[in-house]
């Protein structure tokens, strides 16, 4: 865990390991989008999770983190119109 800790990216990590106590510790204590026990981190791809067709990938963690779909990749933007109104 310390290696990762140090030089992970962020996007996916795993743990092969048949004892569930060391899966739960590592599960709550590595920080990357998406943390697998005992499978591969290929999966880690937008369609897979189920977001449609990968646009992205995002390390960060603002809004957005791992595959990204449209979704994701889409901000709001608000137009009000008034005619002088104050609250």
């Amino acid at each position: 865990m310390e290696h990762i800790t140090r030089y992970s990216t962020g996007h996916s990590e795993c743990i092969i390991t048949s004892d569930y106590k060391n899966a739960r510790i590592f599960t709550a204590g590595i920080d990357a989008a998406a943390v697998y026990v005992n499978a591969s981190t290929r999966f880690t791809d937008g369609g897979m999770f189920g977001l449609g067709a990968e646009i992205g990938i995002s390390t960060q963690k603002l809004h957005a983190r791992g595959p990204m779909g449209m979704n994701e990749l889409t901000s709001m933007k608000f137009i009000i119109e008034g005619d002088g109104q104050v609250r």
